[in-house]
């Protein structure tokens, strides 16, 4: 088996940061407010107080202190809280890239997907949305109803890896 483990983390302050109207007006009130661009396609953001995903061309997850966002939204957009609904999973290791790919739709293994990057792909079956923290791990967000089952599939998949 190679070096990698399956880690369920705690719940954590989870929203989905969407856009309906005047993308470009909401982009300069973050960057005005927050000193950074919202995230590119397929990037994430590290702030201080708070982390953001784009997973569509309008739609980000923040996870972290969200204060502000609502200011920088006006009436352009929603942020809904939906930390009960999804489980973080970081798998970390030399490993974590070739279990991804145990199931998964798309080239994990790909230098392209590095730290800083995000993807959604479908894993047994399962809508999983990943971000790359670092060459050693990778965060997964999972509908907190297949949580426990996808943990114990990529648990089972892992010791079967070279």
């Amino acid at each position: 088996m190679t070096d990698l483990t399956v880690t369920t983390l705690p719940a954590a302050p989870l929203h989905v940061l969407e856009i309906w109207s005047d993308p470009a007006a909401v982009a300069a009130r973050f960057q005005a407010a927050l000193g950074a661009p919202l995230p590119a396609m397929e990037r994430s953001l590290e702030l201080p107080a708070m982390r953001l995903i784009r997973f569509e061309p309008t739609v980000w997850l923040v996870e972290g202190d969200i204060a502000g966002l609502a200011d920088v939204l006006d009436t352009d957009g929603s942020l809904t809280a939906i930390g009960g609904g999804v489980g973080r999973v970081r798998l970390a290791g030399a490993g974590w890239r070739s279990l991804l790919m145990e199931g998964g739709v798309f080239d994990a293994e790909s230098s392209n997907f590095s730290a800083g990057c995000s993807a959604s792909t479908m894993i047994d079956h399962v809508n999983v949305r990943l971000l790359v923290e670092s060459e050693d791990a990778c965060l997964a967000y999972v509908p907190l109803s297949y949580a426990h089952d996808m943990v114990h599939f990529w648990q089972v998949a892992a010791t079967t890896l070279p």
